[in-house]
């Protein structure tokens, strides 16, 4: 078999494979003559050309994929946490008798005014000695129906409308909390959280007022152990960074009863100042003195005698309230 018959036989058998053959190298190989020795179709030209033709098309889609940059999908920007808020309602404060920043002048004002200026003394060095941890300031009782959540609810609203001081109240009762029936603080990830989880950390838990200075710190969800969790290491840990972490602001600790729990004990220990509150007419003098006798490691203990009918305080409140101040 000659070379050109060969030839055709070859592109031939592309055509019956789909492949597509140039009409040129069909031309030659129907045996019209070739002008140019190298346009003779061998089977390797045949095969060149069908290679070459089919580079020539898929080039430009090629370069048309390198020049579109490649769409990824963006990816989501870190979720920082929720910013917390309540509004606390000022009229319903005082209608139970509580200090607002609306009504400076009024008995309870002047009461809790009395109140927190030692305690603020000592805690940020006022007196000329700052006190280590002055500004944990725990408020407890020596036992249940007392009024020790008032006594550290007002004191916190009173701290907290001092010029250059910003008050953080924590409700530490993590069995009985108050907070949420007396300032509106809905059910929400609080101080439970805090010693119980790695991944939260004080800004995500920390509720903001529309009282200038105050922030506020729930219990937290209830925990089979959330009485024995304020005697944990975690906690000690957090009452450590809560006073250093802002050199201005006081933490103002609403603790359980000292009688209740053995908790409420050690949780003293890691506090720069007590103030126990005790029921006028109704706490008996033992119990005062067994309460005391459980406090360890805490060189100032403030006392508060709470429900009581009359005060010296209040002999000035008709002062301040019917008559001009001096200029």
């Amino acid at each position: 078999m000659s070379l050109i018959e060969q030839a055709a036989k070859r592109l031939e058998e592309l055509r019956r494979a789909g492949a597509e053959v140039g009409e040129g190298s069909a031309d030659a190989a129907r045996g019209h003559a070739a002008t140019e020795p190298e346009r003779i179709p061998t089977p390797e030209a045949a095969l060149r050309e069908i290679n070459a033709r089919r580079a020539a098309a898929a080039a430009p889609a090629r370069t048309e994929a390198l020049r579109e940059p490649i769409a990824r999908p963006a990816a989501p920007a870190p979720a920082g946490p929720a910013s917390l808020r309540i509004d606390i309602d000022l009229a319903r404060l005082k209608a139970q008798g509580m200090v607002t920043p609306d009504a400076p002048r009024s008995q309870i004002a002047d009461e809790f005014r009395v109140i927190k200026r030692p305690i603020v003394r000592n805690a940020f060095g006022r007196a000329g000695t700052r006190v280590a941890n002055g500004n944990l300031v725990m408020v407890t009782s020596a036992l249940p129906g007392e009024g020790k959540t008032f006594t550290a609810i007002n004191l916190a609203l009173s701290v907290a409308m001092e010029v250059d001081t910003t008050v953080l109240l924590v409700d530490g009762d993590v069995a009985h909390p108050d907070f949420p029936k007396r300032l509106g603080v809905r059910s929400s990830p609080g101080l439970l959280e805090l010693v119980t989880r790695g991944d939260i950390d004080v800004g995500d838990v920390l509720v903001r007022t529309n009282i200038d200075n105050l922030s506020i710190i729930p219990a937290g969800t209830p925990h089979r152990r959330s009485t024995e969790l304020l005697a944990s290491e975690q906690m000690a840990i957090l009452l450590r960074e809560l006073a250093t972490r802002y050199p201005d602001r006081m933490i103002v600790f609403d603790s359980p009863p000292l009688l209740a729990t053995t908790e409420a004990r050690v949780l003293a220990t890691h506090m720069g100042q007590i103030v126990m509150v005790v029921a006028a007419d109704d706490t008996r003098q033992r119990d005062v003195d067994l309460a005391l006798g459980t406090i360890e490691n805490c060189e100032i203990v403030l006392m508060v005698l709470n429900k009581a009918d009359k005060t010296d305080v209040g002999a000035y409140y008709g002062y301040y309230g019917d008559e001009p101040r001096p200029a």
